[in-house]
């Protein structure tokens, strides 16, 4: 992605004082590598009630985004890398910062190898209201499997997630594992009756048939991405969890509703919590 100036959009990572926040630096800093995109580390710290910075964090904060930057930088001296240090209350202040930016990463705590990821407030709130895709990175102790998976529902307006994870794709040179997930016939327009019987295999056959549909403007614009189409009778969320296993990143979409704001679905809120892997949110 290059914006109309011809330099890519930066990255942004918001980093706290805890380890998790010093892993989600070192994946930011591989990511911008592969996307030849600067780098800006940003720790936000917290004010008094009435509105004055805490006189003894002004140090800590610094070494720590310092700290952040260097691990980002890791193997990669080339990468360019700010910091920044900004009174007032996160998510305020990443809100600000991803504005325009590639995407915005942030750490979240892994309760042991197979068990849940806990997202604290900032993160949360991040997912729904950053002006960009959020990527949530946790501990996870297994080797890059060169493999970027992408959650497709079929329904309209899923352009942007089905972009991000075809760039993703691109960028890196890796395969892309397309999964449509399916366990009954759907309503694909208003007034669709569905039959209370119906042949399981003529419904999978029709639901690969939209997956292939949905993929093929894709293809044909990155050519160099091999897709792996994945149609299996599972829910949603234990099927994209079953691909993160061996996944470097997983792709889910966020609904942008009219009234009530942008919706984290069940599927997306589950695989956040308990991927294998760090996990995209784009909104769509």
């Amino acid at each position: 992605m290059v914006s109309s100036r011809g330099a890519a959009p930066p990255i942004v990572v918001g980093v706290d004082d805890s380890p998790h926040g010093l892993v989600a630096a070192a994946w930011a800093g591989q990511e911008a590598a592969v996307h030849r995109s600067p780098l800006r580390v940003v720790h936000a710290v917290a004010r008094f009630p009435l509105g004055l910075p805490r006189p003894d964090a002004g140090g800590a904060a610094h070494a720590l985004v310092r700290a952040a930057a260097l691990r980002a930088r890791a193997g990669r001296p080339r990468l360019e890398v700010t910091t920044e240090v900004v009174p007032g209350p996160a998510v305020d202040a990443l809100c600000a910062r991803a504005a325009g930016a590639r995407i915005l990463v942030v750490g979240g705590r892994r309760l042991g190898p197979l068990a849940r990821l806990v997202l604290g407030s900032v993160s949360r709130h991040l997912v729904t209201h950053a002006p960009c895709p959020v990527v949530v990175v946790g501990a996870y102790p297994q080797p890059p499997y060169r493999r970027i998976v992408v959650g497709v529902s079929g329904e309209p307006g899923q352009d942007p997630v089905l972009d991000f994870a075809f760039t993703e794709a691109s960028a890196r040179g890796c395969p892309l594992v397309a999964v449509h997930a399916w366990s009954h016939p759907v309503s694909r327009a208003p007034g669709d009756m569905l039959p209370l019987l119906y042949d399981v295999e003529q419904v999978g056959q029709e639901e690969m048939r939209l997956l292939a549909e949905v993929l093929a403007g894709r293809a044909e614009r990155f050519c160099d991405v091999t897709v792996e189409e994945r149609c299996p009778r599972h829910g949603a969320a234990g099927a994209l969890l079953d691909a993160s296993a061996e996944a470097d990143l997983v792709v889910v979409g966020m609904r942008a509703g009219r009234i009530t704001g942008h919706i984290l679905g069940s599927t997306a809120h589950a695989v956040l919590r308990h991927a294998r892997c760090p996990v995209a949110v784009v909104r769509h």
